[in-house]
């Protein structure tokens, strides 16, 4: 496992681990990163309208299109670390 991953394996950990929630619009940002560090680009069909949760994230994803998976990985290390300053 290179560096890169062993410190975004450790962003997630410490993601779970905060005792206090990060507001929903910075919720986003880190899901879609965390799937296009882990899954790629967004293949998944979008989610129904009465789905807004899915949609929401669904989006959050889909405009990382074409990042690659280090850039992801990085950018969801330095938003975790963001959330400590």
């Amino acid at each position: 496992m290179s560096e890169l991953q062993t410190a975004f394996q450790a962003a997630v950990v410490a993601s779970q681990q905060r005792s206090q929630r990060p507001d929903n619009a910075t919720l986003l940002r880190l899901y879609g990163l965390y799937k296009q560090a882990s899954a790629g680009d967004n293949k998944v069909p979008k989610p129904g309208f009465s789905d807004m949760v899915g949609r929401a994230k669904w989006d959050a994803w889909n405009k990382l299109q074409g990042m690659s998976a280090e850039d992801a990985m990085q950018q969801y290390i330095d938003a975790i670390a963001a959330l400590d300053d």
